[in-house]
């Protein structure tokens, strides 16, 4: 695994705590979207369709060390949008990582060159780069040329430097699994990341492109197909290996949302970073209020089909620090490809699906507008007595 021994120790002490506390719930990965504007237009992805007004917000340095002191996870995933384009990037993740919290900056990397230097290397920041496969494959997925070798030469530059870097890797329906093969191997060998992170994409509510996302049964396989061909290759993943024994259809998991919660421009996303329905103003009350069972796969319809490790890997973490054992036999037999594959849960008594999050676009722009309208009033009346104040001189 691809998973250095500090974060390693340092999660599985803050996991034994968990447990020694009797904590059912608690958080494994903060995911936090300090902005939602994009310098790409991939067509997987549905943030940056968002209204400017939206578009224009963003967290302050400030709300994202609070989000993440709050939460308490030991893991921040910065997202987006695109982390590089806040102009406060670098203090975010300076006050985090002084935090000793471990950072994965997650970015498309057409930025990384020309902002390399506002970071220095460090056991708590990573750059997780998106690659979704080789030159041909990355470019068309993210719809423009000339994105892939960027990225690899902003990788190959980071790695000289000494940062950690890993790539984060999603797969769509008619994707080659040589191909994937091939740049998995590219990535651990040529590149020198730390571990791929791997997933299928997951045909959330606002994704434009709804076809291209695979189902469960097609996710196992292809997954089985993909880690027949890395068998004695020596791949790194920056994953648990239990959470990629799932994706191969070894194990029968439920997803565990409150293990990666959303901190954005909303607030805290209820119930998790892919499903947006509704937001709370804390942490607390995200946890609390929140109808937990009433989501995931086999409980809700949108869920049918999710395999993402942002609602699996902490199941996979958590299974890991219950049977050790398990985790450390497919560590040392490898993964599984072949014979019967672990019983699918039942769907039977999911329900059905609630499409609420354009009339939630509407309610968060009202309130952007409402707030945007009383900054003008106070800024007119603020002129106004100013300029009394100057005639009654």
């Amino acid at each position: 695994m691809g998973v250095p021994l500090i974060q390693q120790v340092r999660v599985g002490t803050y996991l034994m705590k968990q447990r020694l506390r009797g904590n059912r719930r608690y958080p494994l990965v903060l995911m936090l979207e300090p902005l939602f504007r994009c310098n790409l237009a991939c067509p997987g992805c549905g943030k940056i369709d968002y209204p400017d007004s939206i578009l224009n917000k963003r967290l302050s340095v400030a709300e994202c060390v609070e989000a993440a002191e709050e939460c308490g996870a030991p893991v921040v995933s910065i997202a987006g949008g695109e982390p590089l384009l806040h102009r406060e990037i670098k203090q975010i993740v300076d006050e985090l990582t002084k935090r000793k919290k471990f950072v994965y900056l997650c970015t498309n990397a057409m930025l990384l060159m020309k902002r390399m230097d506002d970071f220095t290397p460090s056991p708590y920041l990573s750059f997780s780069i998106h690659l979704d496969g080789d030159r041909e494959h990355h470019d068309k997925a993210v719809d423009q040329t000339g994105v892939f070798d960027k990225a690899t030469a902003a990788i190959r530059e980071a790695r000289r430097r000494g940062f950690r870097v890993t790539c984060n890797t999603t797969l769509f329906e008619g994707v080659d699994v040589e191909r994937v093969a091939g740049f998995v191997s590219f990535a651990t060998d040529e590149l020198g990341v730390e571990g791929v992170t791997i997933a299928p994409g997951f045909a959330y509510e606002r994704a434009p492109m709804k076809q291209v996302f695979l189902n469960r049964q097609r996710t196992k396989q292809l997954f089985r197909d993909l880690f027949a061909r890395g068998k004695g290759k020596g791949w790194r993943w920056n994953q648990s290996s239990l959470y990629l024994d799932f994706l191969a259809g070894n194990q029968t998991y439920q997803c565990t949302p409150w293990g990666n919660p959303t901190r954005n421009v909303f607030g805290w996303q209820r119930p998790c970073y892919l499903l947006n329905e509704g937001s709370v103003g804390t942490f607390r009350e995200l946890m609390e209020t929140t109808d937990w069972d009433s989501y995931g796969t086999g409980r809700y319809e949108k869920c049918a089909n999710c395999m993402m490790h942002c609602g699996y890997e902490a199941t996979a973490v958590e299974d890991t620090v219950r049977r050790p054992w398990k985790a450390l036999k497919v560590a040392l037999q490898g993964i599984r490809t072949d014979g019967p594959m672990a019983p699918e849960v039942s769907f039977e008594g999911q329900r059905p699906a609630q499409w609420v999050f354009d009339d939630l676009v509407r309610q968060q722009m009202s309130r952007t507008d409402a707030a945007m309208a009383e900054r003008e009033a106070a800024r007119a009346a603020s002129h106004v007595r100013r300029k009394a104040d100057q005639d009654a001189a």
